[in-house]
């Protein structure tokens, strides 16, 4: 199981060639190795990102890809290496494209701890937690109700099973691609409207200009896992999403530093 990627949107608009050299190269030397050693079962953690700004919605494995950033080029390089190594060798592979992972684990043991933290939902928490002054919303003129990016956010022990289905299911040679989202979107300001809610703190916010990269609306059509790996989210709600978030924040400020 392949998860390990730069992932900052920004960031890879801005520093291309580090993105390509570690989520591209790197990935390829990872195949080479799988090869030498005839393994043949992979699952890749790819995005939603690369369709880019579609269409319409809901997002199927059907809709047009045109990925908007070098981190998405990236990870539809990715898939295209896979697919080309599953005619040319035999390799099986599923590549998950996520939706917004978010979220913690259900006893509070297990959270996100990013240095930088780039995440909206740790990002609003750490207002909460008084280790931010406010959050800032990046563009408030999008075409959504509220003018702010609508996110489809998913959550981490929901990815993690679908992870173990598609090993279970997984032959070599065969070629599986699914949309692994929830099927609802949330805009940042019901990020942070939630957020409040489940904190009781008011979180207020910054309004800034748009960032690189950035496309208005992404949710998933999840029918095809639904119905070939038989998943379903459990976190089907954006409250539960970030009361487990909180959960792990407000009993771990400063991150796995904080554990005994």
């Amino acid at each position: 199981m392949h998860f390990a990627a730069f992932i900052e949107v920004g960031e890879s608009v801005i520093e291309p060639l580090k993105f390509y050299e570690n989520n591209v190269a790197n990935s390829v030397r990872l195949l080479n190795t799988l090869k030498q050693n005839n393994i043949r079962k992979f699952v890749f953690s790819s995005t939603c990102a690369i369709f880019g700004t579609p269409e319409k919605m809901p997002l199927t494995e059907k809709t047009p890809m045109s990925p908007a950033s070098p981190y998405a080029k990236n990870k539809l390089v990715v898939e295209w290496a896979l697919a080309d190594s599953a005619t040319a060798w035999g390799l099986g592979f599923v590549a998950l494209r996520y939706f917004n992972a978010a979220g913690a684990a259900a006893d509070g043991t297990i959270g996100e701890d990013h240095d930088p933290e780039t995440h909206l939902i740790p990002n609003v928490l750490k207002v909460a937690l008084g280790q931010r002054e406010a959050i800032k919303v990046f563009g408030t003129d999008y075409p959504t109700p509220d003018g702010t990016c609508v996110r489809d956010y998913v959550h981490v022990e929901d990815l993690a099973v679908a992870h173990v289905r598609a090993l279970e299911v997984l032959r070599p040679g065969e070629q599986r691609f699914y949309n692994t989202g929830t099927g609802q979107g949330a805009s940042v300001r019901e990020v942070v409207e939630v957020s409040r809610k489940v904190t009781g703190h008011p979180i207020p916010l910054i309004e800034e200009g748009r960032r690189a990269g950035d496309v208005p609306t992404l949710y998933a059509d999840n029918a095809l896992i639904r119905k070939e790996l038989g998943w379903a989210p459990k976190y089907n709600d954006l409250e539960s999403v970030v009361a487990s978030a909180w959960n792990w924040h407000s009993n771990h400020p400063r991150g796995f530093d904080d554990r005994s």
